[in-house]
């Protein structure tokens, strides 16, 4: 059967078009439940997970590494060959990926199958985090395609407000590896879902896989982001990190040359960059994910290191922000339609600032309520944030190529998060460390202080009983509680200053006029169109 006869059967025979918008928003909710409630209940059962395998500071930031990096790496890879290949083949297989390789993460005897694991667990998701938003793209138009992306938004928020809940609960009192199963029977369902109910889209005008651009650019991405990832520990002068730099920077030359010289046939239209809308939320994105989610992940750090809460209890203080984010993601798809994208994702990504800016109220010797400002004001802005950035991220192009424009917008999104979480982790580390050796109490410790503050930048106060004399013990502890409250502090102010420049970008490059029409107008979704042999 022809590549016509082929798509043309699937359209006739396939579910009718109003069913099939209804799955697929479902299908893309529930993966990106999956993917969003990984991000988040990994990083409160890392402590478990430590004992259980044995593993080492450096083993710990592998395993969020690893995902992160490949995640990055095959965003824009997955949403092209969607295009190319089609979205509910390519969707489809993204599930089995992410299922397998997180059933082979649970299963996992040694760290090192762990981050192998992680790694295509990666892979997986960056085809489902590019695919998803193309498939809700593709199927809805105007208003409707506003309010399944205030759907697909609430639905994250819901995975980002249960996963630290579910996280602490699933760590203790089953184990860390349930974090990486409850995956399987989930993706298993999904599976049978999509494949029985999707319809098959792609780009009519295809032209075949763009090998050259795919290796060019994941390999040149990966080295970016391993380099940030690697630079606090092996130094930012040293050999390898600058080879990595270095070499990443070329490989990304090298893929713009070749992208240039394609044309029709590349993987990522270059024009779209003379776009202010596309330019401006991928900068938006870049910057805000950068700050939000690093700051998100230091202080889960305090609650645990310095508060004391187990997993479970850390998830359960942090509800309250992430309630909000869920609440207000749900709300948010009405307000597509009526408010300018511009207007409102750069109000979300000031409110984010604010948020972030509002922990300096926290003192050394403050509960976790205090917290509290700064948890319901970020959590409005992270809300607020989701639905309209996907909307326009594929709203600037036609629903064919909504695959690549998503790929390129979440890779702007985890590139974001990789190496926010490596800068502002380093520059919190280093912070902390000078801060405790210059205090009197890392002068009463002489030559040990540079080691015990280390140990305060990545635990907090645990722990120091087993590494100062009893005598200096308490002394120890009130300035490590204090230069690591200060420390945080100043490092969310830094966030919430870069943040606000990603809102004013928003205020000022993203505009409705740049929108296709799809995304403006009231029309059906179409019938899926014959791709060419």
């Amino acid at each position: 059967m022809s590549a016509e006869a082929a798509v043309d059967s699937q359209a006739e025979n396939g579910p009718a078009a109003g069913r099939a918008r209804s799955w697929t928003l479902a299908l893309a909710s529930v993966a990106m439940f999956m993917l969003m409630l990984d991000v988040t209940v990994v990083n409160v059962a890392l402590q478990d997970l430590r004992t259980s395998l044995g593993a080492d500071f450096s083993d710990l930031q592998w395993v969020i590494d690893s995902y992160t990096l490949t995640l990055a790496a095959f965003l824009l890879t997955g949403g092209s060959l969607a295009d190319r290949l089609g979205r509910k083949r390519v969707f489809n297989a993204g599930l089995v990926l992410f299922t397998l390789s997180s059933l082979a993460a649970g299963l996992a005897q040694d760290v090192l199958a762990l981050n192998i694991a992680r790694g295509v667990q990666g892979i997986g998701a960056a085809v489902l985090f590019s695919v998803g938003p193309a498939l809700i793209g593709y199927e809805f138009r105007g208003a409707d395609r506003g309010k399944a992306f205030g759907v697909f938004g609430g639905v994250a928020g819901l995975a980002l407000a249960f996963g630290p809940l579910v996280g602490g609960f699933l760590t203790d009192a089953l184990s860390w590896r349930w974090i990486f199963l409850i995956n399987v029977p989930i993706g298993v369902a999904a599976l049978a879902v999509g494949a029985l109910r999707l319809r098959e889209s792609r780009e009519p005008a295809a032209h075949g896989v763009d090998w050259p651009g795919i290796l060019t650019f994941g390999l040149g991405l990966t080295l970016l982001v391993l380099g940030f990832l690697r630079a606090e520990s092996s130094g930012w002068t040293s050999a390898p990190i600058v080879g990595a730099f270095a070499g990443g920077l070329a490989l990304l030359v090298a893929f713009v040359l070749i992208e240039r010289a394609r044309g029709e046939r590349a993987m990522f239209d270059l024009s779209l960059m003379r776009t202010p809308t596309f330019t401006g939320v991928c900068l938006a994105t870049l910057l805000s994910n950068a700050t939000s989610l690093a700051a998100v992940f230091l202080q889960i750090s305090y609650v645990q290191n310095v508060l004391g809460y187990s997993p479970w209890q850390t998830g359960l203080r942090f509800m309250p922000m992430m309630i909000t984010l869920f609440i207000v993601a749900a709300v948010t798809g009405g307000l597509l339609a009526k408010v300018a994208p511009g207007v409102l994702i750069g109000l979300s990504i000031g409110l984010i600032a604010v948020g972030m800016g509002l922990m300096v109220l926290v003192g050394p010797g403050d509960g976790w309520t205090a917290m509290l400002p700064s948890m319901i004001v970020t959590g409005i802005g992270m809300g607020l944030f989701n639905p309209p950035r996907a909307a326009v991220t594929i709203g600037v192009v036609r629903p064919e190529k909504a695959g690549m424009a998503s790929g390129m917008g979440e890779t702007f999104q985890q590139v974001g998060v990789a190496v926010g979480v490596a800068a502002f982790g380093a520059l919190f580390h280093q912070k902390v460390v000078d801060a405790f050796v210059d205090s009197a109490a890392g002068t009463a410790l002489a030559g040990q202080a540079e080691a015990v503050g280390q140990h305060v930048a990545t635990g907090g106060t645990s722990g120091l009983a087993d590494a100062v004399a009893p005598s200096v013990l308490d002394q120890v502890t009130t300035t490590a509680r204090s230069v690591f409250v200060d420390s945080l502090a100043d490092v969310m102010v830094v966030c919430a200053v870069i943040a606000a420049v990603g809102a004013a970008i928003a205020f000022v490059l993203i505009r409705r006029r740049d929108l296709h029409e799809s995304a403006q107008s009231e029309s059906p979704a179409p019938t899926p169109k014959p791709a060419t042999a």
